[in-house]
Order: C-alpha cells, then structure tokens, then sequence
C-alpha cells in the first residue's frame, strides 16, 4: 500500500467516528438509540436495509464461486433475488409492530416474558457466529491489498511471521471502530454511515469492471486486434467484453445449465430461497431494517425492497467483475491456489497504478476501505438489535425493571460492546468463515414456526411455541450431537457410512487462452509443492484440444464431519455415459470398503433412509435441497398439532395483538396513539377485512398497494436475471 491509501482509510475511519459523536449527542431515550425515534425516511431506510445485508464476505464469495463455476456462481448470493419481492408485504408487519425488537413481539403474541428471554439467547448467538464471519472475511481478503512487505511489518509488531495472523491485528482494529461509532451514537449514527457506507460498497461493486476491461485491452489488445484484423488504436474499453469471451469458454457465461452451473442447480436455488424465506422473518436485525425504524408504512417497503434490490445489483457488478478476472489473471499462482483471494489480487493487480496525470489516487486503498464499509455497515446495526435484546427482554424484565432511561442506554452501549468483543474472539479462535456462516443461518428455524404461525392464526399457543422450540433445538442440533455419543456404535454401521456417487464429467474442447493460463499456473504449483500429488500436469497450447473435467460427490450423507476409511477404499465405477461423437463422458464412481463416522449425525437425511430411498445417487447440491422438507414441514406440523391440544392464550391479550397489527401507523406519533386507543376500545374495528371471516384465520385481504408493488417486485426480479445475461454476453 501506498501513502495515498493510508490517506483514505485514515479519512475514512475519522470520518465514521465523528458521524458517531455528533449522533450521540442527540440520544436522550431507549427509542432514539435503538430505533433512531422511528423517525427515518426513504432513503435511509433504502441503505440501512442495503449495508446491513451487505457484509464483506459476500464480494469475496461470488468471486469464488464465480472463479470456480462461472456465471453460475453468483447465485451463492443471488439466491436471495426472489426473496426479495415479499419484503413489500414482511416491512408492513415490523412497523405496525411498534416494538424495539422482536423478542417484544414474541412476548406480546404468547403472553410470556421467558420466550423474549429464550429469542435474545438466540439472537446473542446468532449475531456473534454472523459478525464473526465479516470479520473473518476481511482478515482473510485484506492480504493481497496490504502487500507483503506491510503484512510483515505488521505481523512482526506481534512476534509473528505467519502472516495468516495479521487478522490478530486487523479484528481488534475493526470492532474498535465499530464500537467507537456504533455503541456511542446508537442508531442513528449507524445508519448516516449506513449512506455513506453504502455508497461506497456500490462504488465497490462497479469500480473494478471499467479498469478491468481496460486492462484486458490493454494485456491482450495486440492478440484481439490480429485476430479482428482491427488496428489496436481503434480498441475502446468496450472491446474488453469481447477479448473476455474470447479466452474464457463459453460455458462459463451460462447462469442456468452447462457443467459449471452443477454447484447451483434450479432446485438448489428455489429451496435455498425457500429457506431463506422462512426463516429470514426472524433473524433479529429486521425489526430494524425491515422496516420498524421507518417513519410510515411506505418508507418502510420502500427503503427495505429498495436497499435490497440495489445489493443484487451489487452482487451482478460482484459476477461480471469475477469473469473478467477469470479472463485477466487465469494464470496468477495465488488465486489457483486460494480462489478466496481473487478480489483482493484483482484489485491489487488491476487497481495498483491506478493514477491521474501521473499521480497515484489510492484506489487500493479506496477498495479496502469499502470491503471494511461492507464489514461495518452490517456491524453497527446488527451490533446495536442484539444489544436492544438484552436490555429489552432480559436486562428490563429480570434485573432492573425500574432503571432510567439513561441506565437502559448505558446497559445498552454495554452489551453492544461485549456483542462485538464475542465475534471478534469467535473470528480469531475459529478463522472459519463458511462454518461461521453456515451456524448462524441455521439456528433461525427455532422461532421461525411460532413466528408465522402465530402471526396468522389465533389459535397458535404459548405450549406450542415452547414445544416447537424444543423440538427443533433437539432434533435439528443436540440429538444428531447426543445421538452418536449414546450409541457409537452407529458411527460403525456401514448403511450409514455411505457417501454419494462420485460423477465426474469429461468434455472434450478446443483450449481457450484461459485454459492454457490455468494450466500454467497448475504446472507451477505442482512444481513449487513439497510433496507433489500426481503427475505433472501437460502443457497447453492454443488450438489443443483437452480434457475438461468437472468432479463432484464423495460427501459423507449421513455424517457431518465425513468418514474415516477403515482400512483399504477404492471407488469402483458402477456406471458410463458417452455422448454419439465421444465428446462428453459422464462416469460415475462409488466407494466401497469399510467406514466409521465423524461428527454429528444428519438426521435429516435419516427420515429419507427409512423410507428406503438410495441417496448415493443424489449430488451435493441434491443433497442440500433434501434438506428442505424436513426443516420447513417438521416444525410448522408439530406447531399446529400442540396447539391444537394445548391452551389458547387470553382473548383480550390475542384481540390487542391482532387489532394492533391491522391497524395503519400514522407517522405523527401522537395520531398513531390515538388511532390505536380507538383500535383497542373497538377489536372488530377492521374484521371486515379478513380474508376468511368468522374463523381464527388472520389473513387480510390484499390492498392494491400489496399486489401492485409485490408484482412489479417480481418483475425487476426478472429484469435482472436478464441484466445478467445480458451484460454476460456482450461480446460474444
């Protein structure tokens, strides 16, 4: 790095504790530090929604998977696309809430302060494993944008030369900041940098593509104009698509279908959205973002399908960025080795020498400053939800239920500050960002049946959200721990110890300038290797043709940390495949030989196994959808069964509840009061508007604002699969 990048992450992080300062000085109640007084318009709430679902990892991640399976691998975070139109409906519910977090409203609908406390627990894990995954992210990424010679240095300020420890450095670093802005100035200060953030993660988004392009111009604009039989001086940037397709395959540029789109097959795509929309209803941070901040209803639909829509805009910048990257830097060592890597080396090799009239203008360290505004923006809010927790259904309730507001605001700017100390030691201990990720989005299906079920149905009870909890809790994360350890004998049982096929697909093509990159950079890895696996690989040359091969399967199914061979393994092949001119080759492989399980046992796929069905056969992506049936049918099933047999909660507490949440918020808050008193001297006030009258269904009928803005939703959905496709084809 260079001093004109200290520059800006120094501007940058003083800029962010300033807005922190100034915004504390407004913070006088609960209601302004947590909710910012419900008093934020569209805008705001368009990029609090935006920078608190965007994190730092998620750039690095479709850099990943694109570097790996093409255009096909920004779903990994594209999959929330059609989740996105029923946040038009979800924002109405969190404003006419008109509470400070969502334990409050578990509280309200089951009459019971204990399960506030249970959601907090919750929420407290939930925040530390999702921030832990930022702060992960960015340790990981920031490397090859500090250079090796500042990672030495710093690394050395600690006694080290690994330089993997720099994220002891740079973690603390981080959540200092995050806690000097986010715990002083509460939510307001969290969302003006949230704008300022947010600006600077869509500068990221799009900053790498005109420079990339013109760097390919300019690396491989000789070879282009030769073939075209163009003058080089007649190359623009624009040119820089088309050399892009030219030494990538075309397979690469599919966003549905062809061999590298196996990671994301359509039905992995629709469960994952399913699940997402499930359980996204209860993840802590959409009381916030989702809309309960907003000054009126319409603010808050905006601001949250709004923010959102501009992060996948983001995360198609994120793609179309990664394929130039596959066209530009195919052959760099260090992102064939860790694909991880290929945001941060992009940016260094294409971003470097960035300069205007002769002067270097710091764009390394502009890029670093919005990986850390992507980190930070979803930090401070979500930072902020799950301190509110505390002090609102455990702090209030149990310790202090007499405190002022000033004692709620410092236990508030407390909790905060261990939330973030929590992720931070998480980061560092376990250096895990998928692991990390992969818990907290799990954890959500605890409440998510008691929350949807009891949002629409008067009958859904205090027993059977309990029961629901517990039942989720034990089935989907103690008992497939506990099981094993009981009975480790089924560790050895060989029906279970399987894993699936292993399917490698072989397709003969013509070598791109891609391939033969790759191919290079294969050849010096294996050479550069200690020990060496294999032979080396062949050399090749423009016009070869090669053997393209995509392996997938070999996942243990019903063991979460795999399988251990017990003794001599070998994969026979069972089945072949050969296209009428022996162009592609699909051969299947399985395992055989004897097995012991590891780690916790799945379940999930046990309820298939009994059924008699062979999951040897289904792939990873298969796999994953498997996993949807159980999850979204089990606890929604044994929530309506308990409540059907246990006692429903008081009419009077169910009638405030229910009329609350059909009443309209009017943004003056004294009208709102008002309306609500009328609402709850008269609960049938808006029966007329049930969907099914005369029954405990509370489905209200549609507004022409519901339908007209979920299906104009649904259409910029579709406009950006086509954005898509169509930035991915120019050139072609």
């Amino acid at each position: 790095m260079q001093t004109a990048d200290i520059l800006v992450l120094f501007v940058y992080f003083f800029a962010m504790i300033v807005i922190g300062i100034v915004c504390a000085m407004r913070v006088k109640k609960q209601e302004d530090f947590f909710m910012g007084g419900r008093g934020f318009g569209k805008l705001l709430q368009t990029f609090a929604a935006f920078g608190a679902g965007t994190g730092s990892q998620e750039p690095i991640n479709v850099g990943r998977t694109t570097w790996t399976s093409g255009l096909s691998g920004v779903w990994s975070a594209l999959m929330w696309l059609f989740v996105t139109p029923f946040y038009w409906i979800f924002a109405v519910w969190y404003r006419r809430m008109r509470h400070i977090t969502i334990g409050d409203w578990f509280v309200e609908r089951y009459e019971s302060r204990a399960m506030g406390a249970a959601y907090t627990v919750f929420g407290f894990c939930f925040y530390i494993a999702y921030l832990s995954t930022m702060f992960s992210a960015i340790a990981k990424v920031a490397s090859p944008l500090l250079g090796e010679a500042t990672i030495q240095t710093m690394v050395g300020w600690i006694g080290s030369e690994d330089p993997a420890d720099l994220r002891y450095i740079l973690i603390p670093a981080i959540a200092v900041i995050v806690v000097a802005y986010g715990v002083v100035g509460g939510l307001a200060a969290a969302y003006w940098t949230d704008l300022i953030q947010g600006l600077g993660i869509i500068l990221l988004s799009i900053l790498l593509i005109p420079y990339g392009l013109s760097a390919l111009v300019e690396k491989y604009g000789d070879d282009y104009a030769a073939s075209t039989g163009q003058q080089i001086d007649e190359l623009d940037t624009w040119d820089g698509f088309s050399i892009m397709h030219q030494r990538v395959s075309a397979d690469s540029f599919q966003l549905f279908g062809g061999p590298r789109s196996s990671e994301f097959p359509l039905h992995y795509i629709i469960s994952l959205s399913l699940l997402g929309l499930v359980g996204i209803v209860v993840q802590p941070h959409f009381i916030t973002t989702g809309g309960g901040t907003a000054r009126s209803e319409q603010a808050a639909r905006i601001g949250l399908v709004t923010g959102n829509f501009l992060k996948r805009f983001c995360t198609i910048g994120w793609a179309i960025t990664a394929l130039i990257v596959v066209a530009l830097l195919s052959d760099s060592l260090e992102i064939n080795q860790d694909p991880d890597l290929a945001w941060g080396v992009a940016t260094r090799e294409i971003l470097g020498n960035a300069s205007i009239g002769g002067v270097y203008i710091g764009l390394v360290g502009l890029m670093l400053a919005c990986l850390l505004a992507a980190l930070m923006s979803s930090a401070d809010c979500n930072m902020l939800v799950a301190s509110a927790l505390l002090v609102r259904n455990v702090y209030a309730p149990y310790f202090n239920p007499n405190a002022s507001e000033k004692q709620y605001i410092t236990a508030g700017r407390i909790a905060g500050f261990l939330i973030i100390f929590g992720a931070s030691w998480v980061a560092l201990e376990s250096f895990d960002v998928f692991a990390q990720y992969k818990f907290a989005l799990e954890i959500a299906i605890l409440f998510a049946a008691p929350f949807w079920v009891g949002m629409f149905w008067r009958r859904a009870t205090t027993g059977a959200a309990w029961g629901t909890i517990v039942f989720s809790l034990a089935f989907f994360f103690v008992v497939p721990y506990a099981l094993p350890a009981v009975m480790p004998s089924l560790r050895d049982n060989q029906d279970l110890a399987i894993s699936n096929d292993v399917v490698t697909t072989t397709i003969s093509r013509l070598a791109t300038p891609a391939d033969i990159a790759r191919r290079q950079a294969e050849i010096a890895l294996w050479g550069n290797a200690k020990e060496p696996t294999g032979e080396q690989p062949a050399v090749l040359t423009l016009g070869d043709t090669f053997d393209d091969k995509f392996t997938t399967g070999g996942q243990s199914i019903f063991w979460g940390g795999g399988v251990d061979d017990l003794g001599e393994a070998e994969l026979v092949e069972i089945s072949r495949e050969e296209s009428e001119d022996g162009s592609k080759v699909v051969a299947t492989r399985r395992k055989q030989g004897t097995f012991q399980g590891k780690g916790r046992m799945n379940l999930d796929y046990y309820l298939y196994h009994a059924l008699g069905m062979d999951l040897r056969k289904a792939d990873k992506a298969m796999l994953q959808t498997l996993r949807l049936p159980p999850r979204m049918i089990m606890p929604f099933l044994v929530m309506i069964l308990l409540s059907l047999v246990t006692r429903p909660g008081s009419k009077e507490a169910l009638d405030r509840y229910y009329v609350k949440m059909k009443t309209p918020v009017d943004p003056e808050p004294e009208n709102d009061l008002r309306e609500l008193e009328l609402s709850y001297a008269t609960p049938s006030r808006y029966d007329h508007k049930k969907m099914f009258p005369n029954t405990s269904l509370e489905i209200q009928k549609p507004t022409t604002a519901d339908v007209s803005g979920f299906v104009i939703s649904i259409g910029i959905c579709v406009l950006f699969l086509l954005l898509a496709m169509w930035l991915a084809n120019i050139g072609s």
